[in-house]
Parts: C-alpha cells; structure tokens; sequence
C-alpha cells in the first residue's frame, strides 16, 4: 500500500440488511486529483461517499486514509481532513447563510464554538468560491435548491478539507452555475491540491473535468481510467443498458455520450 495517497480503497464491500451494495470496490485517490464516478441509479455511488467519509462501516475491505487506516481517526480528526457534501441538503435549517457556512469551522473551534478572525475570513472565502456571498443574510428555507447546494458547498469549503466528497453537487444547478462550481472545484484541485471524489449522473460535465472517471454498476467497478479511456461505445452501453453514441465535443475534445431512442432507424444510423 502507497502511504502517498489521500484515498486507498481495496476490494471494499458493505451491505444494508442482506442487500450488498458494494461488491469488491477498488480504487485509489491522489492529492490534487478529481476522481469522479459515474453510473446507473443504485449502482453504489452514494454508498461509496458514505463509506469514504465514515458514515456507513465497510462490511469488508481495506479503506486508508492520508496513509492510515480510516478507523483510526478520531470524528474531530476526519472532520478537519474530510468534507462530504450530500445530494439532499435539508431545507429546513434554522439559520442563515452566513450561520450555515460558519458551521464548517466547527472542527477548528474550542468547546465553547467561539469563532476568530480567522474562522470569519475562511467563512467569506467560502462563501465568495461558491457564490453565495450575497445570500449571507437570507435564511435556509428561503433558499432555492440550487442556492441551498451551492451553501452546503461553502459550508464544506470552510473546513479546509484536503479530501472533498460530493455527491451530485450540481444536480440543482443551472448550466451557468453548474461551470462555475466545476470550474472552482476544478480549480481547488490545481492550486491547493485538494482531493475530490465526486458522484455525478451527468458524464458529459464529468469528462470534461474529471482527471478519471470510475464507471459503477451493481455495486462493482466497471472500468477506471481517463475519460478518454473509459468512455467507449461498449463500455457505456452496457452501463447503461440503451443505445448510445459516443463521439467528442468538438470544442474540448473530451468524450460525449447521447443516449438513442431504441428504434431500428436511430440503431442502423449509428452503425
């Protein structure tokens, strides 16, 4: 095992009830890398986050963290290091803005939670990265879906993690801010060498930013590698169980997947 990375996974299994929704999970994590993973609904990305950042115990596996193995962190430790980000952020939260993304400063605060000037720098920082400054003082319920993410985004950015996990955070987006946060996240790899793993149902985003994608169906790894790799006509029809077409987008070159109708006229045009 390389202690040089942030993540190490090694035939990592977990199961709710008789339900295996891991099955023999591999993968490893460098610093300053995106690493997203994409596939089918309930092929276990939501389920490798939670594992990853310590909310469901692996039934199996090995799981290290920083060159250590995960259960030897204390929650205040793995806090300072890991952010996770949900899909679902609670829209009933009794705070505002600004109240919500000081929260992330909790692992760096004393018993009382009395924030510094510090905590109230990397808090406006947050915020600005993620563009909800202007929402400072607006409260939770008051937000759209899309502001509330991109909150709960801020949030996670105030903790200063070095290993980011997110889980569709530009499901709610429009394409506007859907670049603006793949271009700050992309952009948090390179300049501080920030760790992402990220779930995402839209593979056309992830290729075009993710250093690697790991394609996930039934709980298994499908394939690893660079989008380019990865993301073949047989590869994706298979993950996807429907027609595809695969070609580039002619501006980044990186791989376009777009799903067919399953009519004999869309399938002979393909081929």
């Amino acid at each position: 095992m390389k202690d040089d990375k942030v993540c190490f996974v090694h035939n990592l299994s977990s199961s709710y009830g008789d339900d295996e929704v891991l099955a023999g999970v591999s993968l490893e994590a460098n610093p300053g890398e995106m690493l997203v993973l994409a596939g089918p609904n309930g092929s276990g990305k939501t389920s490798l986050l939670r594992v990853l950042a310590g909310l469901e115990e692996p039934g199996k596996g090995v799981l290290r963290l920083f060159g250590r193995d995960a259960q030897n962190f204390s929650r205040k430790e793995r806090s300072r290091r890991i952010a996770y980000v949900p899909q679902l952020v609670p829209d009933d939260l009794p705070f505002t803005v600004s109240q919500a993304v000081m929260l992330g400063r909790s692992p760096w605060q004393n018993r009382l939670g009395i924030g510094s000037a510090r905590d109230a720098e990397v808090a406006r920082e947050s915020m600005r990265l993620a563009a909800v400054e202007h929402l400072g003082n607006r409260h939770i319920r008051q937000l759209s879906g899309g502001e509330r993410q991109r909150t709960a985004i801020a949030r996670a950015l105030c903790q200063e993690p070095e290993l980011f996990l997110l889980d569709e955070p530009t499901a709610a987006l429009d394409y506007g801010h859907q670049i603006h946060i793949m271009d700050m996240l992309n952009r948090l790899c390179q300049e501080r060498k920030l760790t992402l793993i990220i779930a995402s149902h839209d593979i056309n985003l992830a290729a075009m930013y993710a250093d690697r994608l790991l394609l996930m169906r039934d709980g298994k790894v499908v394939a690893l590698g660079a989008p380019e790799d990865v993301l073949t006509l047989e590869t994706v029809s298979m993950l996807y169980r429907c027609p595809m077409l695969v070609d580039k987008n002619p501006r980044t070159r990186t791989p376009r997947l777009s799903p067919l109708p399953m009519t004999a006229s869309y399938l002979s045009a393909q081929e």
